[in-house]
């Protein structure tokens, strides 16, 4: 497990970390770059592709990830958890809050439970051979995106990304999420501004439902509902993670103060 950068350091920005899905190749934000990266010093967690750990370890390995970028630093930390990682995110941000600055969640993926057939299905997944596990992938994408909405190139590498955890790792995580239970009781430790992100047309998960219900418990919740959007929505053409924070007023204070000014 390590936290990479995908583009230059540039150590007095804010930091921002993304968790991201299941594949846990930290890959699939690089659409999202050429803007972010103006005014924050990105970086990706990648898990191994082979990897089990469970969510206490998972947790506390990317806490201690977190610390380490964030020493010495003056610059708030922004943590973006996608599906999985949202589920991460929310284990990271109440565990250790004084971690973070800002919370950012797309399509969390703690509303596995909520989709029976997802659990049903799941337990077939460490059984099968990695050549039906990669055309069950091409079955999948009609779940995972809108791809109407999704330039060729993304497709492919939403396919690589999906085919890069092994089918050991992919029943296992699959198996974290059956069992995740979020404590709605200790959400208001979530003291930070936090956006929850949901895609109305998820056919994955209902992230609606489950990011109207994060909103109301936590302390500073924002909400914001893309109409049109599946669940890999970070792949989608128009979907621009950047204006999504500048409306969201999380942007840096004085990238905001600079966009009042223009």
């Amino acid at each position: 497990m390590r936290l990479i950068a995908p583009t230059a350091i540039v150590s007095d920005l804010p930091l921002f970390v993304y968790l991201p899905g299941m594949d846990g190749s930290g890959h699939l934000l690089r659409w999202q770059l050429p803007k972010l990266s103006q005014v924050f010093d990105v970086r990706c967690l990648q898990i191994p592709p082979d990897d089990l750990r469970g969510w206490e370890e998972l947790t506390q390995h990317t806490i201690a990830l977190i610390e380490r970028e964030r020493k010495n630093r003056q610059q708030p930390v922004y943590l973006f958890g996608e599906s999985f990682g949202g589920c991460l995110a929310l284990q990271v941000a109440m565990r250790s809050p004084k971690s973070i600055d800002r919370l950012v969640l797309s399509n969390p993926a703690s509303s596995f439970n909520r989709r029976p057939w997802l659990t049903w299905g799941s337990h077939l997944v460490g059984w099968m051979p990695d050549f039906l596990n990669a055309v069950s992938a091409l079955g999948l994408l009609p779940f995972l995106a809108a791809l109407e909405r999704i330039p060729s190139h993304n497709r492919q590498a939403l396919i690589d990304a999906m085919q890069h955890v092994s089918p050991q790792s992919a029943a296992w995580r699959i198996q974290m999420l059956r069992e995740f239970q979020l404590d709605w009781e200790r959400l208001d430790r979530i003291q930070q501004p936090t956006l929850a992100i949901a895609s109305a047309c998820d056919r994955l998960l209902p992230s609606v439902t489950e990011v109207r219900e994060l909103v109301d418990r936590l302390p500073d919740g924002r909400l914001r509902i893309l109409p049109e959007s599946g669940h890999a929505c970070l792949l989608e053409k128009g979907v621009d993670l950047y204006r999504i924070l500048q409306e969201a007023n999380l942007l840096p204070e004085p990238v905001c103060d600079e966009l009042m000014r223009g």
